[in-house]
């Protein structure tokens, strides 16, 4: 399976807010951030698996800063690391206000997603190249990301506390 550079993947999306996004205060709702921010990610995550993916774990989404009535929403999304079936893709959400001409970063996340076949089957992925400064920093600290998810999930036993509370740590400290 050929290899792809981490920059093949990149998407960027942009939603405006408009009333029905906005809770009582004026400001875009959570739940919809999160559902912009998973078709993004999965849009990167299929240009890297050429390939349907699935959601499978959202990590550590914070809200920064409250995105108002009126702004620009711009997700920009990329793989930073494939693994057998899996893909993490990191995130970072602006806040656009138009007529003054800003552009505030409002949120960071990292999703993960499998690609699966037409039988609904984990399926190969790609191995990523990452090429930049940044890329290389996010791959390597991608397979520490991914054990403390798989920790979390129980799917992973350590039994050094110390790992643990090291892993959260970085993950944590990260954002």
């Amino acid at each position: 399976m050929k290899e792809k550079f981490a920059k093949e993947s990149h998407t960027v999306m942009n939603e405006l807010v408009l009333p029905n996004d906005t809770n009582t205060f004026g400001n875009l709702m959570g739940g919809r951030l999160l559902y912009w921010m998973d078709i993004c990610a999965a849009m990167a995550a299929q240009k890297h698996s050429n390939n349907p993916v699935v959601t499978v774990s959202v990590d550590n989404v914070s809200f920064k800063r409250s995105i108002g009535l009126g702004e620009v929403v711009t997700i920009e999304a990329q793989v930073t690391r494939a693994f057998s079936t899996s893909m993490e893709v990191r995130m970072e959400i602006f806040a656009q206000n138009l007529p003054e001409g800003t552009k505030i970063k409002s949120n960071e996340a990292y999703y993960t997603f499998v690609a699966i076949d037409e039988n609904g089957a984990p399926k190969q992925v790609p191995s990523l190249h990452p090429q930049t400064e940044l890329e290389r920093k996010l791959y390597d600290e991608a397979l520490r990301r991914r054990e403390l998810r798989l920790l979390m999930a129980g799917k992973l036993k350590h039994e050094n506390a110390t790992a643990i509370k090291d892993l959260f740590t970085l993950f944590t400290h990260q954002q």
